[in-house]
């Protein structure tokens, strides 16, 4: 695997990222990035993703009993911790903190390729309008020294989604309000009937 792995999120994983977003947005929220690489070794497929949290993001206790659920649960599937995402606090906020660095070079111990996704605030708000295709996220990978670099956008073929209508299914998902119902391990570790890998969610 080279260096320049490409990344392709499926639509449910991306939007379900989204959707969690929406739910908490004055609280920086991230989540779990699920998948494969693919048979020629050059795409890593984002299958699905898991809501982590949307307060203290940085504890790590909290952190490490998430990962253990979630790799024993997908394991068993034939799939791994592929990546982390992440969504800052501040809507005009467009780096990487040093607590998000630090949870994804964690992540890396899972997968070392694992790309760091982050939120970009001015695609969210402009998508209403702009009816852009692309997803509304950077993409940020580690360098030879592990530290993270953001793909520059002219870079942008090395992450895409995976169905070109995603937008358009995302957005009929914000009008009618469908992050209300996403289910994330903060809400789960509150009330252990709330299922952490939202079943329903695409009903």
């Amino acid at each position: 695997m080279g260096s320049d792995l490409k990344y392709e999120v499926a639509q449910n994983a991306y939007i379900k990222l989204i959707l969690h977003s929406l739910k908490h947005p004055t609280s920086a929220v991230n989540a779990i990035l699920i998948g494969r690489v693919s048979s020629s070794n050059d795409v890593v497929e984002i299958t699905d993703s898991v809501p982590l949290f949307h307060s203290h993001i940085g504890l790590l206790p909290q952190l490490e009993i998430s990962l253990i659920l979630i790799e024993e649960y997908f394991s068993a599937k034939g799939l791994n911790i592929v990546g982390y995402f992440h969504a800052n606090e501040r809507s005009d906020e467009y780096e990487l903190g040093g607590v998000v660095k630090n949870i994804g070079d964690h992540i890396c111990r899972y997968f070392p390729q694992a790309p760091i996704l982050l939120l970009d605030n001015k695609k969210l708000e402009a998508l209403k309008t702009s009816k852009d295709s692309g997803a509304i996220v950077q993409l940020y990978v580690r360098d030879a020294y592990k530290n993270w670099k953001l793909v520059q956008s002219d870079g942008s073929s090395r992450f895409s989604l995976k169905e070109p209508s995603a937008n358009l299914v995302l957005l009929d998902y914000i009008s009618s309000e469908k992050w209300n119902d996403i289910v994330d391990f903060d809400d789960h570790l509150d009330d252990i009937s709330k299922d952490w890998l939202n079943p329903s969610l695409f009903n």
